[in-house]
């Protein structure tokens, strides 16, 4: 660290015979009350930190942010328990604090990476893209969020999988939030024989999306979506709650397949048809 001098150091780090006649000084009747001052302390602690627990439950807050403000509360008590029993075994206080200055410099120097999520978990609270249970896209991984952590925001993912993304990654990438609105539109493509009559093909989609779980404000829609080399392709769209988004999409895709197989419509794949001209 250049831009410490010797000064400075010498100024906060005591020098060996101080610690030296600290330590020699150092009796069972003196350790006694700051031991106890010690054990009373992490009862405290423990005590205020379920009492912080219970305001939280209370409050409004998102509880994607329960995991921060516990994590930085708990250092605060345990920092301010280290004082207060440091001042009881008659260290300089503001020496110690200086000391711890320094420490902390030199840790933030090497731990720049850490700190950044740090940031970019204040700046997750602070903007509020997303909350606890919301189903968001974050750069290539899409999940449900479970917590903003001090360096990791964590995701479930479809198939079960936790997916721990680092704060600084989450603050910068694109997030997409479905849950936001509370619904989402199913959209799902398919295609069907230029034998079928089109209007027929809509018909048997429109009763595949009589599910359950449908909405019918608005209601689905079935069209055209474009004409292929063997096949024309349809889209199906419907709505449904976003916390019901996975069960609709394969729900209305057997449907279809049985309301297809209901009226003789033919499913396609990309084929060839080769003509032989029999003339010589």
């Amino acid at each position: 660290m250049p831009f410490l001098t010797d000064a400075v150091i010498n100024e906060t780090i005591p020098d060996a015979e101080a610690v030296k006649g600290f330590f020699n000084s150092l009796t069972l009747k003196k350790l006694l009350p700051p031991l106890a001052l010690l054990l009373a302390g992490f009862v405290v602690i423990k005590l205020l930190l379920r009492l912080f627990d219970r305001a939280l439950e209370r409050s409004h807050l998102e509880r994607a942010a329960y995991g921060m403000l516990r994590s930085s509360m708990r250092f605060l008590l345990y920092f301010i328990l280290l004082l207060v029993v440091a001042g009881q075994l008659g260290v300089d206080v503001s020496s110690l604090i200086a000391i711890l200055s320094v420490i902390s410099l030199a840790l933030s120097l090497a731990v720049q990476g850490a700190l950044t999520n740090i940031v970019g978990g204040l700046t997750l609270l602070a903007t509020h893209p997303f909350k606890s249970g919301d189903y968001v896209e974050a750069g290539d991984t899409s999940g449900t969020v479970q917590e903003v952590g001090l360096t990791y925001t964590k995701l479930t993912t479809p198939d079960n999988k936790t997916v721990c993304i680092p704060n600084s990654v989450a603050a910068s990438a694109q997030i997409t939030n479905f849950s936001t609105t509370g619904t989402r539109r199913v959209d799902i493509t398919v295609s069907a024989s230029y034998d079928c009559p089109v209007e027929s093909v809509k018909t048997a989609l429109l009763r595949a999306a009589n599910v359950p779980t449908a909405l019918f404000t608005p209601a689905p829609f079935a069209g055209v979506k474009e004409y292929g080399d063997s096949a024309i392709t349809y889209v199906l769209q419907l709505w449904t709650a976003a916390s019901d988004y996975w069960p609709t999409f394969y729900a209305v895709n057997e449907a279809i397949s049985a309301e297809f197989a209901r009226d003789g419509i033919e499913m396609t794949y990309p084929h060839l048809n080769v003509h032989l001209d029999g003339k010589k």
